[in-house]
């Protein structure tokens, strides 16, 4: 697909999951919020793969995907996420949903500052991943931190 249809078809499919979740799409409310927050997690991990592969040297380097793939993640990670993260869908209340630990609600400022962190590398990302593979891969080493860091805190086991 060519990169000027990329960050478009990424906004509009970030819409449709949202329309989609409160909408009255498929089972309760708290499903359908998890089901967009597992989708806007799909995204990061479609877009970072290929990066990642390119750092990695699994994937050609090609500048205008690289570029491509950077913009869709920080489009993506700049989203407001305030209708993703609902009190009561966590995977102590979701057993078996979610992999979401209490914690996102119990310390709100710290998740949001880490969520900031993966919005600042992605764009900083998106200035760099047309440099070459070397600038992809120390992009992607910022990105890598920043998703790190709150799967650390964040992301437990679905129980």
């Amino acid at each position: 697909m060519p990169r000027k249809f990329l960050v478009p078809t990424v906004a509009a499919l970030s819409v449709a999951v949202t329309t989609a979740a409160f909408s009255g799409g498929h089972g309760s409310p708290e499903e359908q919020v998890i089901g967009a927050r597992n989708a806007l997690m799909t995204l990061y991990g479609f877009n970072s793969g290929i990066l990642g592969g390119m750092a990695r040297g699994n994937v050609p380097y090609d500048a205008e995907s690289a570029i491509a793939a950077a913009e869709n993640l920080a489009a993506a990670a700049s989203m407001d996420q305030m209708h993703f993260w609902v009190p009561g869908t966590d995977n102590v209340a979701m057993e078996g949903k979610t992999r979401a630990l209490p914690a996102i609600w119990e310390t709100p400022d710290d998740y949001a500052a880490k969520n900031q962190d993966l919005a600042d590398a992605a764009a900083a990302l998106v200035a760099t991943a047309g440099d070459g593979v070397e600038a992809v891969g120390a992009g992607m080493g910022q990105v890598g931190a920043a998703c790190s860091a709150c799967h650390k805190a964040y992301r437990g086991p679905r129980i």
